[in-house]
């Protein structure tokens, strides 16, 4: 059983004690599976060595979790920087699974900060890494959007996009995301 907020693991599948003391700016977190072999292999070699065969097996998994009514599907966008470095965004890659849903949004979110990259820093600093990192123009008065990313760790970077999101009016915000990072 997991926290509908975070999707940590918790005894009875309620609100857990973290997203209670101090709620996230997104509503809810569904992800496909626990960060560890040998999904945490995989999701290395679609994002580090380019296997983008393999974003179609965490797309067609992820479907099955995508929220009914969903007004848009925004994968976590990338810094142009390390988009031109990778060549490719992995959350996109995965979103292109997602065939069921009409809308997949790649225009209403920007990385605007050239953040360092998450998985170097410890813990307590990715959400000051992160801050004010993403900038959202449309009008997202009303809307439910779904986040897609690969990872969840901390869930700062998912957090501060959601905060974007949010100050443009989006009214639900869900994270769906290939894997959690389970506490030790």
């Amino acid at each position: 059983m997991r926290c509908p907020v975070c999707a940590l693991p918790t005894s009875d599948a309620t609100v857990c004690g973290r997203c209670l003391s101090k709620p996230p700016h997104f509503d809810a977190t569904h992800a496909l599976f626990a960060y560890a072999f040998p999904v945490d292999r995989l999701i290395q070699v679609l994002k580090y060595r380019a296997r983008l065969a393999v974003a179609p097996f965490f797309g067609e998994g992820l479907a099955d979790l995508l929220p009914a009514g969903a007004d848009r599907l925004v994968p976590l966008p990338l810094h142009p920087r390390r988009l031109k470095e990778r060549g490719f965004n992995q959350a996109l890659e995965i979103a292109r699974a997602l065939a069921r849903h009409p809308s997949i949004d790649t225009a209403s979110v920007e990385r605007e900060i050239d953040t360092a990259p998450q998985a170097s820093l410890a813990w307590d600093e990715r959400g000051r890494n992160v801050h004010g990192a993403f900038l959202c123009r449309a009008d997202l008065s009303g809307q439910h959007v779904v986040v897609l990313d690969d990872v969840m760790t901390t869930g700062a970077t998912l957090d501060e996009c959601a905060r974007a999101l949010k100050k443009r009016g989006a009214a639900r915000v869900t994270n769906l995301v290939v894997a959690r990072t389970l506490p030790a």
